[in-house]
């Protein structure tokens, strides 16, 4: 059988890192591995850092649920990505495609079915995003991360599967976390993340709570791309980083608590790890509400606590900071028991088996 697999997935983090994940164990299986990606998403760059794993750029274009100018151009981009995307698979002559979503995933969704070549989706959150939904009649197995999402998929398609969640992120040390921002042991600490381009509003408001929370908690901010403030550079207890790769296990394995925006693959990861979250899902005016489905889930589940952006001010960030550290007992111990699935080996089987079809 020829083990030949595309990956595709891009526009933020969140479509590319469980790609990341699949890949060693891809290759371990004896699998030959590609990705497609756009010429410029961030998934060109998380690949760059990926060894023997061919990167394909092609067109992609933006599919707005709002009037833009844009709108009129980008379907022209999508099909030149499809063209593209069609020559690719047919040279290249993979036996299956996996997706994880974002615009660029359409074409190559597309161009796979036109090719013959079977293909897997996997959707993050609980309603699907429009590039899988568009994507959807094209595939040949949609995998769903919420039990709730199985009643907006095709059930002859759908397979709950759960959150895949990258194996090294278990390995962390808390000690080389420690070491890695300088911090003492003994004193709690605080993670803060904004998502893979960072949140102005997250950012500002924990920046000016900054005083009081250092009293009490040592602060790891992973604030985004050009987001670092060289006024609190020198600040004892407080260490500012665009991005983190390398690093990443080991400064969550060091943080107590966690204050996050509310994308699934990050949620999940934190409750692998058994992390109390505080969760600021983007609003409905700055996306189209899946965070807030993530949000509520995870709060009905007793797994984080939600402060929503329309209730985010410093007051109301520094409280309910506070607030979840009182209560990290209760979280942890419903995370423990959590019916978490091992999801990583039920993609890669079943990629193996919808390749054979």
């Amino acid at each position: 059988m020829n083990k030949k697999i595309m990956l595709t997935g891009g526009g933020s983090a969140g479509h590319v890192t469980v790609n990341i994940a699949l890949i060693p164990k891809l290759k371990e299986r004896g699998w030959s591995i590609g990705y497609i990606g756009s010429h410029n998403g961030i998934e060109r760059e998380l690949l760059s850092q990926v060894e023997n794993v061919p990167y394909f750029p092609i067109s992609t274009g933006k599919l707005r649920r709002y009037f833009d100018w844009n709108n009129f151009k980008d379907p022209f981009k999508v099909l030149k990505g499809t063209f593209e995307a069609y020559h690719l698979i047919k040279k290249e002559k993979p036996s299956i495609v996996f997706s994880k979503g974002g615009f660029v995933s359409v074409p190559v969704i597309v161009a796979a079915w036109l090719n013959g070549v079977p293909t897997i989706i996997h959707e993050s959150d609980i309603t699907p995003g429009l590039a899988n939904k568009i994507a959807m009649p094209f595939a040949t197995k949609i995998c769903v991360t919420f039990p709730e999402t199985l009643p907006h998929v095709n059930e002859q398609k759908g397979i709950y599967v759960g959150a895949v969640v990258r194996e090294e992120l278990k390995q962390g040390s808390a000690d080389k976390g420690r070491k890695h921002c300088q911090f003492e042991k003994g004193k709690p600490v605080l993670l803060v993340m904004g998502g893979s381009l960072g949140s102005k509003r997250i950012n500002d408001a924990l920046r000016a709570n900054l005083q009081t929370l250092l009293a009490d908690f040592q602060i790891v901010h992973i604030c985004g791309k050009g987001n670092i403030d060289p006024k609190f550079a020198a600040e004892k207890g407080y260490k500012q980083f665009e991005y983190v790769h390398e690093e990443l296990p080991h400064i969550m394995a060091m943080a107590d608590i966690v204050l996050s925006r509310a994308g699934s693959n990050s949620i999940f990861e934190f409750l692998t790890l058994k992390k109390p979250m505080l969760l600021i899902p983007l609003s409905k005016g700055a996306s189209r509400g899946d965070q807030i489905l993530n949000a509520r889930s995870f709060k009905k589940s007793g797994y984080a606590d939600v402060l929503m952006e329309e209730e985010l001010t410093n007051d109301s960030l520094r409280e309910a900071i506070y607030q979840l550290y009182r209560n990290k007992a209760n979280y942890i111990e419903n995370m423990t028991r959590s019916q978490a699935t091992d999801a990583l080996h039920t993609l890669l089987s079943l990629i193996e088996e919808t390749s054979k079809q």
